[in-house]
This record gives C-alpha cells, structure tokens and sequence, in this order.
C-alpha cells in the first residue's frame, strides 16, 4: 500500500497489521487521521549526537554506542549498570530504580541511543538516561540525529510492539507516503489575525518538528483548534439550557427558612449570604438552575446547599444529596437530620452498605415522597431509587463523579435544579473556559475564629523530631493523620508506603499510641468504620493515602504529616491540609520532602507555606501543572486537552471566543468559510463529546 488517504484504515498501513490496529482501536485510532492526532507527550532532543570520547562534565548529550557488558551492582544501593561504547571511548549507564527491568531489557551487542546529562564519579556516567534500542542505520535516521517525539504509552500498545519507537516507524511511513493534506476548517483570515500556521504543518511538524521553537508553533495552532472545540461545547449547552422552561414555580422564603436561621448554632458569613440570594435568584426564575457553588476548604459549602435544599422542600419538592464517599454521605445525615427535623423536614440516607431491606424501605419512602432531603453515594443512581417530585439535584466534590453518574440522577426529575459543589477553588481562566455554560457562585469568606493552619515544610532528615511532635501532640489530647503516596512498595525505588510504613511505626516509635491505616484498597465499609472510630476518639493517629482527601470532618485532628510531600500538587496538599484545623485548637501541617527535590517542587511547597488562600494556590498550581491534573478532566466528563495550555494560552483563548460569538450570534449571514467552519464545530463536538455538567 504505497499511497494513503487520511481515512484509510490502519490496519492495512506497513508496519500495522491485524494486531497493531487492535491496540490502536481501543484508544479510538482506526484512521491514519486518527494517528496522526495522536500527539506526542514531549520530545528528546536528539540533534547532539557526541563520540563518547568528546564527552564533558555536565553536557547534555545524546550517545550511540553498543552494548559492552551489563549486571546488577550491590553497594550502599543496589543499581544496574551498563557498559556502552562506540569507537572513540566507553560510558557508564546507571539505574537506581526498576533493576529487574532493566535485566530484562538489555543484551550483550545491542545498540541503544542514550540521552541524558554527564556526571563524573570514577568515570564518566549517564544516570537514569531516555534509552532507546536502534535496529540498523534506517533506525538512526528515524529514531536519532533528530528532534524525536515521545508518545504516550499503555500496556496495551507496549505488549503490540507500539512504544515510541513503534508510533514514529508508523507516522514516519505515513507522512512519508500520504496523497493528501489535512484540510484547514479556520478561515485564512482567522489564521492570520492570530499568527497562526496551517493545521496541516502543525499536525505534521508537531511529531517531527525541525526545531525546539516549531514545536511551540504548533502547539499554539491545535491548541487553537481545542479551544475552538471546547467554548462550541460551552455555547451549545448554555444555549440549550436557556431554552427549557421548568413546570414548577417557587414562593418567596416562608417560615421554615426562618426557624432554621434560627436554629444554626452559628450566623452566616457574608460570603453565604450573598452566595444564597443568587441560588434563590435562580430557583425563582423559569429557567432550571445549573450552577456551580465553589469555595475554599471550610468556607461553609455545605451550609448553604442545605439551605437550598430547605427552600426547595419547603415548596413541595424533594432533593437529592449525592456525596462521593459513605462517610461523607453519613456525616452530612448525621449533621443535619436533627436540625431538619425539627422543622418538618424528612431526610434519609441510601448507601450501598445498607442492607438489602433497609435500602427498600428508603427507596419506597422516597418514591412515595415521605422523604424531602435524600443524602447518598452513587447509590443514588440506581435503578431502583425513584423520586415522586424531584426538585433539586446537589453534587457534592463534582469532579469525583463522572458526567452520566450526575445524568442518570439529573434524569430522576422533571428538569430539576442542579447545584454542583466544589472545594477546589477554579482559577477564572479555567472556569471561563471549562463551566462557561454554568453560571458561579462563590463563596470568599470563612466563618469569623477559624484558625489558620500552621503550616512548614522539611527534609525527610527531620523525621525523627515529627515524630516526637506527632507524640507529643498525642498526649495534648490532638490527633493526627500521615499521609503517604503509595500503598505498598513498588518499582519506583525509595518511596515510602502506608504499609510498610504501619509496620515500621506501630513496631517502634508509635508503639504505644493507638494506629490505624486506611487505603483505596481496604473495603469501604472497613475504611468507613475505622475513620469512624478515628472521629469517635478510640484512635490516635490514622497512616492513610490520599482517600482522606475529600470532606471528611474531625474537629479533633490538630496535626497532619505529609510524606513525600514534594509529588503531590499544590492544589492537592492544600485539599489535604484542609481535612485539619476545623476545630478551636492550632492545628499545624508538616510537608516532608524527599530528595531529589526539584526546583518546580520546592516552588509548590513554598508556595503552601506562604499562603492559606486556595484561589491564590489553584492560580499558583495551573501554572505550574495544568488543569487535567488538577481537576480530573476525564473523569468529570470533559474532553482532555491535549495541546491547550489555560496558564500561558489567555490570548487564544479570548480568541476563540470572539469569534465563537460571531459564528454563535449571527450564523445566518455567515459566508462560506465561516458557514463551513460552524459546521466543522457542530460536527465535530457532536461526534467526540458527550454533553456534561449533567442536564
């Protein structure tokens, strides 16, 4: 098959084949089109290809040289060493982590290209380099000399023999051999009043770019394009949402609201207040409410959504509360069904550790709307929960569900209200551009007396004092958490773990305190009931992963610990340092970082030290990672942005904006490059993305 078209199958693509493409069409590439928007996750600069004689001290370089002998060296720390040489000289290259992989890898005679930079320590070495096994010299040409892309990987295209090495054999092939371009949607105009290239150079040129400055080029112009794609999303539902009209009607705030004012054991920050007459503003209009209440850790969220859910009740209506986890879900019923029910209001709990006839008898209430405020996990999605007069959908931590979760409970109801929650502050860029089609709420206040948390960080060295801290505090009367980035050891190398961790402490310096571990791997109904006894006091200090991350409530908690403090992300730590301090005691974190700590890792934690405002931090950590990490893009039904960079692209995105108004507000005298780029959206959008945000 010499020449290709850009819907040709891949399948039949030289160097594919039946299972090739099997691999492929998982991830949903079954064109060569689809290959070729199968972009590199970043690049190894192989244009510095040095004889390994000429080699200095701290250059980078790229090496190509055979392999001359390899073996595991046991030392202060094991490590897996090869000997690499061409005709000018030898070199040594090292691994500390992953050695049995690296023992499986590697044979005597093999030529691999070697990136990294030079260190010297009885002889000049390459430590942890990009590695590549090349074949002969057509695998220099492709796979060397050059700029070459890296691609995001899976088992499954690895165990298919499509790495890296394998995706550029195959786009090689295909740029080589391809009978036409990619046709440009954006109007020569547009392109030109951006500074923007054609789409088919920026396809072509961002897997085999001439130059370091090609790539960013390229970059901006398919970032373009996402952006266009993402704000046609945003329109088309907002303009969808603004055409349904709601059956039910609501009355002005009437006595129950009142009698709970009055029961609050607290007054409300202006924040709620005014965060509150902007959901009453909506619940009174004709339109469903689609909004997104978002505010810092402890700012009181959750006192203003039940105070919607009141104002909704109070008018015939029911509510569903939905909480990612049941201890969440528990703790919001267990919060407020006292205080609602002094005011007439039935509230109840569905989870899925309920027994059988306990989770039909809830269901059944509620299908016979004896049930006003239903508080659940997923559960409530399930078939068998009916609503007699669904009013209010509330999403407690959006984005740890995913979008037909928050539609199929949306469903339950007649176009009821949505009111999704956040603790995750958005940076405005990103709320623009991702929930432009949900109108914000926010509250910017906290409730008067709350402390601010103490907050440090430390080299691991200093484990010895934080432990006698974490005891000392103990026997103060406080509790605390340690927070660890795995569950168990793994290849990664020296990265401490929660068990083996419980092991170590529960063993020595914490043999007389009262321990508990919780992870994702524990049952929830285990996880559940040990952080209840944590919350009840009949523990001390809870060893956990990050599934403490979300909402969990224990005025009690004074101390958190954080180990390897320096591979989370900002917004990540400070969710985390918010599950303390919610109590009249000083609370303080204390970040532990392991070395090696890089320069973007001492700016996070310095940045945590510095400040408490996470709108400040969620700026701070979409500069420094990008928004899919910081808010689950995936997972919250969004398409991932490949190319779009929210923290550096403002410009293309205030562009795309522009014209997305002229295209979405005047279409009918649109012309024929602008008609046919109004089309390209709509077609688009609707064959790669589902609707989202529920509704």
């Amino acid at each position: 098959m010499a020449e290709l078209n850009l819907n040709s199958p891949l399948q039949y693509v030289k160097g594919v084949g039946p299972r090739k493409a099997e691999a492929l069409a998982k991830l949903g590439m079954e064109t060569v089109e689809d290959l070729l928007f199968y972009f590199p996750r970043r690049y190894l600069d192989r244009t510095n290809i040095v004889p390994i004689g000429e080699i200095k001290v701290d250059q980078p370089v790229t090496i190509i040289g055979r392999v001359r002998a390899h073996g595991i060296l046991h030392g202060k720390r094991r490590r897996y060493e090869v000997i690499l040489e061409d005709d000018t000289g030898a070199i040594t290259l090292l691994w500390f982590a992953g050695v049995k992989y690296w023992e499986r890898l590697f044979k005597k005679n093999q030529i691999f290209a070697a990136t990294g930079t030079v260190t010297y320590f009885m002889g000049y070495q390459l430590v942890h380099p990009d590695l590549e096994r090349l074949e002969d010299d057509s695998d220099r040409m492709i796979h060397a000399g050059r700029i070459i892309p890296v691609y995001p990987q899976t088992s499954e295209l690895n165990k298919a023999g499509l790495n890296s090495k394998g995706i550029r054999q195959v786009t090689s092939f295909i740029f080589d051999n391809l009978a036409q371009k990619i046709a440009d949607p954006l109007p020569p105009a547009e392109r030109n009043s951006v500074g923007l290239i054609t789409l088919h150079e920026a396809v072509h040129k961002i897997h085999y770019p001439d130059n370091r400055d090609q790539i960013e080029t390229c970059r901006r112009r398919l970032a373009f394009d996402e952006l266009l794609q993402f704000q046609t999303l945003v329109f088309r539902n907002k303009m969808k949402k603004d055409t349904v009209v709601r059956s039910h009607r609501y009355h002005p705030p009437g006595e129950k609201l009142k009698q709970l004012k009055q029961l609050l054991p607290f007054k409300l920050t202006s924040g709620q207040k005014k965060v509150l007459s902007e959901i009453f503003a909506d619940l009174q209009s004709q339109h469903p409410m689609t909004r997104l209440l978002q505010g810092d850790v402890g700012c009181g969220k959750t006192v203003v959504a039940i105070i919607a859910a009141l104002y909704v009740a109070e008018n015939g209506m029911q509510v569903a509360f939905m909480a990612p986890t049941e201890i969440l879900a528990e703790q919001h019923f267990r919060n407020w069904e006292s205080i609602l029910g002094e005011i007439g209001i039935k509230v109840g709990l569905l989870t899925a550790s309920l027994t059988p006839a306990q989770k039909k008898k809830i269901a059944h209430q509620c299908a016979e709307g004896n049930i006003h405020v239903l508080f659940g996990t997923h559960a409530l999605i399930y078939d068998y929960v009916k609503f007699a007069n669904l009013g209010l959908v509330v999403i407690d931590e959006q984005h740890r569900f995913g979008v037909q979760q928050r539609d199929k409970l949306h469903a339950k109801g007649d176009n009821p209200d949505l009111l999704v929650m956040t603790a995750t502050p958005i940076p405005r860029t990103l709320a623009l551009t991702l929930y432009g089609d949900l109108d914000i709420s926010t509250v910017d206040t906290l409730p008067p007396g709350r402390k601010v948390t103490r907050t440090v960080w430390r080299t691991h060295d200093a484990r010895d004092k934080v432990h006698q801290f974490i005891t000392d505090e103990i026997n103060k009367g406080g509790q605390a958490y340690i927070i660890y980035p795995l569950i168990e050891k793994s290849d990664e190398g020296d990265i401490e773990n929660v068990e083996d961790a419980y092991e170590t402490l529960t063993r020595g310096p914490f043999a007389d305190l009262r321990v508990g571990m919780v992870h994702g791997r524990i049952k929830s109904k285990e996880r559940d009931e040990l952080l209840a006894r944590f919350r009840d006091g009949d523990l001390d200090v809870i060893l956990a992963t990050t599934v403490i991350e979300v909402g969990i409530d224990n005025p009690n908690v004074t101390l958190m610990v954080i180990e390897h403090a320096e591979r989370f992300g900002l917004a990540q730590l400070h969710q985390l340092r918010g599950r303390i301090g919610r109590g009249e005691r000083q609370a303080t974190l204390v970040a532990l970082a392991h070395p090696p700590i890089s320069d973007i890792a001492r700016r996070r934690l310095q940045f945590l030290v510095s400040t408490n405002d996470g709108f400040e931090i969620a700026e701070a950590d979409l500069e420094l990672r990008g928004p899919g990490e910081i808010f689950g893009v995936r997972q919250s039904g969004l398409p991932e942005l490949k190319a779009a960079r929210l923290s550096v692209d403002k410009d293309l995105l205030e562009a795309s904006r522009r014209l997305l108004e002229r295209l979405f507000g005047a279409d009918a005298d649109l012309d024929t490059n602008y008609r046919n780029l109004y089309n390209y959206l709509i077609e688009t959008v609707d064959s790669r993305y589902a609707d989202f945000h529920g509704g």
